[in-house]
C-alpha cells in the first residue's frame, strides 16, 4: 500500500503524457509523479524515492521534493494564510498544509512561526497539522532510562525552563540553570540526555552528558581554553556563575568539578588570582 505522508521507494512503471506512474512490486497500487516532477533521464524499471501527498484535487500524487515535516513528525512551520476554516502552514509542496481551528493551541497568524505535528485524520483520510502537540506525547510507559542519550525538539518555554518532545514520544524538562546557550530557540533539534526520571514519570533532561564523562568534557574544554589563552584563565572558586558561563559556557557546578580533575591530575595550578597550566 502506498500511504501519504510518507517516503517511498517506488518503481517507474510506465510513462504518458501527465507524468509516469509509479508503483511497487508488492502490490497493485500506483501512483502518478506528474511532468514537472519528471527526472530528466529515466527508464521504464528505474526506482525512484517519492513523498506521496494530496493535491488541490485531494488526489494521491508523488513528488521528488522534500516536505519540512513528513506522517506522525513535529516540525516548526510558517503559517501562509488564514481563513474561516483555519490555518494553511508552508511545509514546502505546492498545496499549503491545513490547521483547523480546533487543533490550534492558540488562534494562528499569519507569517508566524508554530510547531506542529502532522497526522493523519481517519475520518476525512487527509493530512492535518496540530499545534496541540500534547495530545500526541505520553510518559504513561517510558521508553528511555536515566543517563541516556536522546533526540530533543524544543516545544516551548516555561518559568523552569524549556520543555522538550523527547525521541518524537515523551514530554521532558530542561532546567533554566542547566541551559548555557541563549541561541537555543522554539522548534530546534537538539541531542540530549535524560537526567533523571521522577517517580510520576516525569523526564528532568540535560544538554550534557551525566558522570564521569561529563567531568571529562568539561575538564578538556578548559585544558584547551588555557592553551589558546597562553596558560592561564582568569576564573577562581570564587568567580561569578556569569563570567564562568561567558567564558566557558558552563554551569559553575561543572567548572568546580572539572578543575578538580585537572587538580587531582598535576594538568593545572590554582592561584588567587586564576588558573594556570602545568608545563
Amino acid at each position: 500500500m502506498i500511504d501519504i505522508g510518507q517516503y517511498h521507494q517506488l518503481i517507474i512503471l510506465r510513462s504518458t503524457g501527465v507524468g509516469l506512474f509509479l508503483g511497487n512490486p508488492s502490490s497493485d497500487d500506483e501512483i502518478l509523479l506528474p511532468n514537472k516532477y519528471v527526472p530528466k533521464q529515466y527508464k521504464i524499471g528505474d526506482e525512484l524515492r517519492v513523498f506521496v501527498y494530496l493535491d488541490q484535487q485531494e488526489r494521491p500524487v508523488a513528488t521528488t521534493l522534500d516536505p519540512y515535516i513528513h506522517l506522525n513528525d513535529f516540525a516548526l512551520l510558517r503559517v501562509n494564510y488564514v481563513n474561516q476554516l483555519g490555518a494553511f502552514l508552508d511545509w514546502g509542496l505546492e498545496k499549503d498544509l491545513f490547521v483547523p481551528f480546533k487543533e490550534q493551541a492558540r488562534k494562528m497568524e499569519q507569517g508566524k512561526r508554530y510547531l506542529v505535528y502532522l497526522y493523519l485524520d481517519e475520518k476525512t483520510q487527509r493530512l492535518v497539522a496540530s499545534s496541540k502537540t500534547n495530545q500526541f506525547l505520553s510518559n504513561e510507559e517510558l521508553t528511555v532510562e536515566k543517563g541516556q542519550e536522546v533526540d530533543l525538539i524544543v516545544s516551548h518555554s516555561t518559568e523552569l525552563g524549556l520543555n522538550v518532545i523527547v525521541n518524537q514520544k515523551h514530554k521532558g524538562l530542561i532546567y533554566k540553570d542547566e541551559i548555557f546557550d541563549d541561541r537555543i530557540r522554539l522548534g530546534d533539534r537538539l541531542k540530549g540526555f535524560v537526567k533523571a526520571v521522577r517517580p510520576d514519570h516525569k523526564l528532568d533532561i540535560s544538554l550534557q552528558p551525566q558522570g564521569f564523562d561529563h567531568i571529562e568534557a568539561s575538564a578538556v574544554q578548559i585544558l584547551e581554553k588555557l592553551r589558546s589563552g597562553k596558560g592561564y584563565l582568569k576564573l577562581h572558586d570564587n568567580s561569578h556563575p556569569d563570567d564562568i558561563k561567558t567564558l566557558l559556557n558552563m554551569s559553575k557546578k561543572a567548572f568546580k568539578k572539572a578543575v578538580g580533575v585537572l587538580y587531582r591530575e598535576r594538568l593545572i595550578e590554582l592561584k588567587e588570582d586564576g588558573i594556570y597550566l602545568i608545563d
